[in-house]
Order: C-alpha cells, then sequence, then structure tokens
C-alpha cells in the first residue's frame, strides 16, 4: 500500500477542504441549534462531485475510489457532521445500487442522487426491536400479482424523511430466517409510507432521524435489489462498506477537536504563560494526535483493501472500532482542556463531543465490531492450521 496521495486524490480532498470551511463551518453551530436539515449544502455537494466520489462515472460519479471517498468525509465531518452523516449514508445507497442493481435502478437512483435530483438515500435496516439482530426484523413483504406489499415499522432512519429513495429490507419468506430476507428501494412519496416523528438527538441534530412505517405500501417488482433471499447478504456488504465511512467521519469529527483543544491551549493564559505550555496538557494533545493519526493508517489500509476488491470485513471492522473511540477520547480530552468553557454552546467543543459519541454505536456497536474482529481472525486461524 502506497501511503503517498495521488494527484487526483489530492484534488479532490483540497475540493472538500474548501467546501467545508466555506459552506459548512459558518452554519454548523446554526444546523445544530436550529435543527436544520442541509439540503442547500447537499444539492451543492452534488454539484461539485461530491455525492458520487466512488460512483462510476456512467452514472454521474467520479470514480475516484474508496480512498478518495474516506478522504472526503473526514473533511466534511471537521466542518459538520451532521452533512456528513447524511452525505455518507447516501453513499451506502448508491454504492448497494450500483454493486446489484439493473440497469433501471442505477440509471434511475444512482444517476439521480448523483444529478441532485433525489437529493440523498436512506437506509432502512433497524427496526424497534430489531438492530444488531438484523435477521430477527418484522417488516414482511407479501406477493402481489405484478409486485409486493409492505408492511412494517423502521426504527433510526438517516434521512428518511428527505431521501428521494430508501433502501428496505423485508421478509419474504418469514421461514427461511436471514436467507428470507429481500431488499426493495422505495421512493418518497409512496403511497402507504408515512413519516414518525423526528428523533430528539444528543448530538448530529442537523441530521434527520426518524421512524418510517409502511402500511400496505405496494412496490412493483422492479423495486426489488439484488435477488429474491439476498437482503441479508446486501446489508452486511453495505455495513462493511458504511464502517469506513463511519470511522473516517469519526476521524474527522477528532481531528476538529485537536484542532479547537490546541488553539484554546495557546490561547487561554494561567500563571502567567499559555496553558498549553503544562506539560499535563501537552500530553493530552501528544496522546490525541498520536490516536488520530493510527486510526487513519487503519482506515486507509480498509479503505485500500475495498478499493482494489480485497478482502476487507476485518480491516474495516478494526477501523470502525479504533477511529470512533479514539474521536471520542480526543474529544472528551479537548473538552476537558477548555475547562469550564468547554461545556457551553459558546465553544465548538461542546457540540464536537456530542456528536462523536453516536460513532461507537451505529454501523454495529464497539462490541459489535469486536465480535466481528475475533471472529475474522478465527477464521483466519482456522485456515492457517
Amino acid at each position: 500500500m502506497d501511503l503517498d496521495l495521488s494527484a487526483e486524490q489530492e484534488l479532490i480532498r483540497d475540493t472538500a477542504r474548501r467546501f467545508a470551511k466555506q459552506e459548512l463551518a459558518p452554519r454548523a453551530a446554526a444546523r445544530d441549534a436550529e435543527d436544520l436539515f442541509p439540503t442547500v449544502e447537499l444539492r451543492a455537494l452534488a454539484d461539485i462531485g461530491l455525492l458520487g466520489v466512488n460512483v462510476p462515472d456512467a452514472y454521474g460519479g467520479m470514480e475516484a475510489g474508496v480512498v478518495a471517498y474516506s478522504l472526503v468525509i473526514t473533511e466534511l465531518a471537521k466542518a459538520c457532521a451532521s452533512t456528513t452523516v447524511a452525505v455518507a449514508v447516501t453513499n451506502m445507497v448508491a454504492e448497494l445500487i450500483c454493486q446489484f442493481g439493473t440497469q433501471h435502478q442505477k440509471q434511475r437512483y444512482v444517476a439521480g442522487i448523483t444529478g441532485g435530483k433525489m437529493l440523498s438515500g436512506s437506509f432502512a435496516l433497524s427496526e424497534p426491536m430489531s438492530g444488531t439482530d438484523a435477521a430477527s426484523l418484522r417488516t414482511r413483504a407479501q406477493r402481489r400479482d405484478d409486485g409486493w406489499v409492505l408492511n412494517g415499522t423502521k426504527q433510526w432512519i438517516t434521512s428518511g424523511d428527505e431521501s428521494g429513495v430508501t433502501v428496505v429490507w423485508a421478509k419474504t419468506d418469514p421461514e427461511s430466517g436471514a436467507r428470507g430476507i429481500t431488499c426493495f428501494l422505495v421512493e418518497k412519496d409512496t403511497p402507504g409510507v408515512s413519516v414518525g416523528r423526528h428523533e430528539d438527538k444528543m448530538g448530529l441534530r442537523g441530521s434527520s432521524t426518524v421512524s418510517l412505517t409502511f402500511e400496505d405500501c405496494f412496490v412493483p417488482d422492479t423495486a426489488v435489489l439484488g435477488d429474491l433471499g439476498d437482503g441479508f447478504k446486501l446489508a452486511m456488504v453495505a455495513l462493511d462498506g458504511g464502517r469506513i465511512g463511519v470511522a473516517s467521519q469519526a476521524l474527522g469529527i477528532g481531528l476538529a477537536a485537536l484542532q479547537e483543544g490546541t488553539r484554546y491551549g495557546l490561547e487561554r493564559k494561567q500563571f502567567g504563560q499559555p496553558i498549553a505550555t503544562f506539560q499535563g496538557l501537552q500530553w493530552m494533545l501528544a496522546d490525541t494526535a498520536t490516536e488520530l493519526d493510527a486510526a487513519q493508517l487503519l482506515i486507509l489500509r480498509a479503505a485500500f483493501l475495498k478499493e482494489n476488491k480485497r478482502p476487507f470485513t476485518l480491516e474495516a471492522s478494526m477501523a470502525k472500532l479504533y477511529a470512533s473511540e479514539a474521536a471520542w477520547r480526543g474529544c472528551d480530552r479537548m473538552l476537558q482542556i477548555h475547562g469550564g468553557y468547554g461545556y457551553v454552546k459558546e465553544y465548538p467543543i461542546e457540540r464536537l463531543l456530542r456528536d462523536v459519541r453516536v460513532t461507537r454505536i451505529y454501523e454495529g456497536t464497539s462490541e459489535v465490531q469486536r465480535i466481528v474482529i475475533a471472529r475474522e481472525l478465527l477464521k483466519r486461524q482456522d485456515r492457517l492450521m
């Protein structure tokens, strides 16, 4: 793996960095305070190609690869984590359709996302009683003539009320367990879909999170994504890739926190000198910088493997686990450097700490990542014995 970025990757990273500083950062606090969904910002991101970094050129994407996508997510997350989560989920949807969709689905939905017509995508797997145990979902899809009727409720759906298309997981054969789950593409405003309340979240308040209820919601056969019964497989594929996105997001939040802590440490004076000159605070900065650097290396390794069509499940889980926990520790340390000022909304570190906490939960909790890592290690050991 070459650690030097290509000219294209640097250009894309720098484009995302400029957009983040100029368009996202100035309104990040307002989005958080007023629960503002970044509609204008997502359209602007589509206009400059950043909603399709890893999407084939044929469908309006840059076709720049997973490493470039990770760099974009990190740069955007430095400025506004709420906007970044909508971008990351939209990318998951676009990638899944590119990999398993028909030509018609790719042209309609992926090109619609990259062109800004559909604004965003959403991913409806979790349910009120089904989170980590995805195979236990209760949403049903019953065969009807030339289509399917969906009934059930989904929970924690990012951009669920805003997205142009939602990937919905439902059981088409309840007796077959995980093998009886199928994916469907459901468009916005389809009859039978109702949006629940907006969750009053601790962080990522500029990102919309809702429940979706399907009541006798009819979708045609052309709405099936992939093959019947392959839904669980598609979910695992999407989650593996999604973990690289969440790790990149956590890294960006952590780097923003490190910047805030360093700035404050240099500005704040006690006992006649900047507090950054005190060894205790210097160690907080040093530990955070080192851990975030290690996190980025893990992320880039996982992105490199995925980009080169090599197995990356283990590496993606390692990156997600380490980056999310390192970013959490870093944000906590940087708030400590701020002292009492870190506990009030006047300083960005308060928002960063709230935003980073969920990265240890969604796309698989830290506990789930440890299970995945151990399982993959044991598989590899079995092959060596």
